[in-house]
C-alpha cells in the first residue's frame, strides 16, 4: 500500500482532492485519482481505512460507484430543468425555454413538475452518498475534473461546462418491448434481442435538447426534441431500476443495504413515470433529418401486451424457467453490472467528448463495484 500511494503522488495530491463541505478527517475524494496504469487507488488496497469507519472495501467501492452515477444522472437532469422545468430556488441553474417546455408538455401537462422533482432527487442521492462516505472516512467521489463539455447554447441554458452530452444521443429503446414480454427475460436468455420502441433513435444520433434557439423550428423538429428526450427519461431511469437491486446482491454492511435498497426504490418510481410519458409521444416524421417516431399502438407492436397505457411489467420467467412466471425487475443479474452500466450510458453518447482520464476513471470505479462479495460473518 506504501508503495502504491507513493507512485499515486506523483500524479496528484491526495488532500488536493478533499471534498469541501464534507468535514471528515483524512477523508479522500476520488477525482482524477488514477494510477498511470488505470488501476484505482484501492485495487489493492485491503480496506482497513474504511474498515476502521464501519465499511469494508467492497461497500465502499460500491457506494462510490453509486455516488458517480447520481452525479452524473444529476448532471443531464439539471439541463433537462434548465430547459424544461421548473426554475426555482430547490433547482436553481436556467430561467427556461418556453418553446421546449410546451413541446414537452404535449406528452403531459406536467412534465415540467416532474422534471424538476426528478432533478431534485438525483441532487439528493448524490449528496446523501457522499455525505455517508465521508461519515465513515472513507473516499467519495468529485467528478468536477471533468466538467468540460459545453452544453446548450438556447435560451433558457445557463451556459455552465457539463459533465453529459444530451445532444448526440443513440437510445435502446428496448426496454419497451423487455418489460411487456411475457415470454423473456436478459438473465436468463442473455442472448434473446428485444425489439426497440423507436428504432430511428437506436441507428442515429439525436439531440434531446435544443442546442441553440434555432432548433426551436420547425415545430416537428422541435417535437421530435422532445420526444426524444420523453424517451431518454425511462431509458435511464430503467437503468437504475436495475442497477440498485443487482448491486445490493454484493453488499456486506446491513446499513448499506438500507441505503442501496432505499434508494433504488425511487429509480423504480422515476422510470414508471417516464414509461407512461414516453408511451404519449405524438408520431411524427422530423423533417430535419428524416428521425421517424412510430405510433406505438400499431404494427409491428400494438396489441395487449403493447398498448402504450400499460405501465406495470408483465409477469416474466424468473430464476429457473420451471417456476411460475412472476412480474419483477430485470434484468437483476450482478455479474458485471457496474462494467456493464458504464458500457450502456457509453453506448448511449452521454459521454461524447470525455477525455481519456474520465473513462479511466468511471471503468476503474467499476471494476471496484464488479469485485465488491458479501462477507460472510
Amino acid at each position: 500500500m506504501k508503495n502504491l500511494l507513493k507512485n499515486f503522488s506523483k500524479l496528484v495530491n491526495r488532500r488536493s482532492f478533499l471534498k469541501k463541505g464534507f468535514a471528515a478527517a483524512g477523508t479522500t475524494t476520488v477525482g482524477a485519482g488514477l494510477l498511470a496504469n488505470g488501476l484505482s487507488v484501492f485495487a489493492k488496497d485491503d480496506g482497513g481505512e474504511e474498515k476502521r469507519g464501519g465499511l469494508n472495501k467492497g461497500d465502499a467501492a460500491i457506494l462510490r460507484f453509486l455516488a458517480a452515477a447520481e452525479i452524473l444522472e444529476t448532471d443531464f437532469w439539471v439541463q433537462y430543468n434548465e430547459l424544461g422545468g421548473i426554475q426555482d430556488d430547490e433547482v436553481p441553474g436556467g430561467s427556461g425555454s418556453a418553446a421546449y417546455t410546451a413541446a414537452l408538455k404535449v406528452l403531459d401537462g406536467d412534465m415540467d413538475q416532474y422534471i424538476h422533482d426528478n432533478t431534485e432527487d438525483e441532487f439528493t442521492h448524490q449528496n446523501f452518498l457522499n455525505a455517508y462516505l465521508a461519515s465513515k472516512g472513507a473516499a467519495t467521489v468529485n467528478l468536477e475534473p471533468f466538467r468540460t463539455l459545453p452544453g446548450s447554447t438556447a435560451t433558457g441554458s445557463s451556459l455552465k461546462l457539463r459533465l453529459t452530452n444530451l445532444m448526440q444521443l443513440t437510445l435502446d429503446t428496448s426496454w419497451w418491448t423487455r418489460y411487456r414480454s411475457r415470454a423473456n427475460n436478459p438473465d436468463l436468455d442473455p442472448s434473446f434481442v428485444f425489439p426497440q420502441a423507436v428504432p430511428g433513435l437506436n441507428s442515429g444520433k439525436f439531440t434531446a435538447i435544443p442546442r441553440t434557439d434555432a432548433d426551436l423550428a420547425p415545430a416537428d423538429h422541435l417535437q421530435a426534441i422532445a420526444n426524444t428526450a420523453a424517451f431518454h427519461f425511462p431509458t435511464i431511469e430503467q437503468g437504475g431500476n436495475s442497477l440498485y437491486p443487482s448491486v445490493a446482491q454484493r453488499v456486506t454492511n446491513p446499513e448499506v443495504l438500507r441505503i442501496v435498497l432505499s434508494i433504488g426504490p425511487t429509480e423504480t418510481m422515476h422510470f414508471q413515470t417516464w414509461q407512461d410519458k414516453a408511451g404519449n409521444a405524438p408520431p411524427l416524421t422530423d423533417s430535419t433529418n428524416g428521425l421517424v417516431f412510430p405510433n406505438l399502438n400499431a404494427s409491428p407492436l400494438g396489441g395487449e401486451d403493447f398498448q402504450t397505457n400499460l405501465i406495470m411489467p408483465e409477469p416474466c420467467p424468473f430464476i429457473d424457467p420451471k417456476l411460475p412466471v412472476c412480474s419483477i425487475i430485470r434484468p437483476t443479474e450482478t455479474k458485471g453490472i457496474a462494467t456493464g452500466v458504464v458500457n450502456f450510458l457509453t453506448s448511449m453518447g452521454l459521454f461524447i467528448g470525455q477525455s481519456q482520464a474520465f473513462f479511466q476513471l468511471l471503468g476503474s470505479l467499476a471494476a471496484d463495484a464488479d469485485n465488491a462479495k458479501r462477507e460472510q460473518e
